[in-house]
């Protein structure tokens, strides 16, 4: 007689995999198990309040002390501009206009520069041409105390103006027009040069502005000599 399926004597069929014995050790404290822990889909789990981004950007220190270091470099350039422009008197050419190289001796007043006089004995407006190797005019006189707005341009490549002891010092580039001013309250005599090289001849390439006592000072002085003679 064949046992049947439910017979207890059956024998386990070879694809049947054995059963695993179950763990009935105790559970640690702490660990929670699987079907005790949280379900999001469950509905009666409470909802769990949202969390809020952090808005505090964190620097690190190494950082923040270069970001210091940079602030502290653009005051103190800020502080170095305004001192140089107020107390030194420095001042950046100004571009005063275009002029066409190529027809300077036909454009006034290029074509005769020189001084002129705004108010006399006080204020002149000086007009230069520079080209290779020479300034036109390169030999001026002024009184002691005028101010000289000194116009300059370029007939043929790039030249520079530096009035030395003076804040004189600019570019002379060809069809632009560069404008400083000058006060000249010492008597001497004020070279400048071409600081910019423009060939072989760039180490003869000077001028002078000559500031000498007022006419009218000159005239007196000798009066005065004349009377403590007498």
């Amino acid at each position: 007689m064949t046992d049947g399926p439910d017979s207890p004597d059956t024998p386990d069929s070879p694809d049947t995999p054995p059963e695993e014995p179950i763990d009935e050790s105790p559970v640690p404290e702490g660990v929670v198990e699987a079907d005790e822990r949280f379900d999001p889909e469950d509905p009666a789990e409470p909802a769990s309040e949202p969390v809020e981004p952090d808005e505090h950007v964190h620097i690190d220190s190494y950082e923040k002390n270069w970001i210091r270091i940079a602030v502290a470099t653009l005051i103190l350039f800020f502080i170095a501009v305004l001192f140089a422009g107020l107390a030194l008197g420095i001042q950046v050419p100004s571009d005063e206009g275009r002029v066409d190289p190529n027809t300077l001796g036909e454009t006034p007043p290029w074509s005769e520069p020189g001084l002129r006089t705004i108010v006399d004995g006080e204020e002149y407006d000086l007009y230069i041409v520079a080209s290779r190797f020479s300034f036109d005019p390169n030999q001026v006189t002024v009184p002691r105390g005028a101010k000289v707005n000194i116009y300059a341009t370029s007939a043929d490549v790039q030249h520079g103006l530096l009035l030395h002891d003076t804040n004189v010092n600019m570019m002379v580039i060809p069809g632009q027009v560069s404008k400083l001013s000058a006060d000249f309250n010492t008597i001497g005599t004020f070279d400048f040069v071409c600081q910019e090289y423009c060939g072989l001849g760039h180490a003869v390439m000077f001028g002078q502005i000559i500031v000498e006592e007022p006419a009218e000072d000159a005239v007196d002085e000798p009066e005065e000599e004349a009377e403590e003679g007498e």
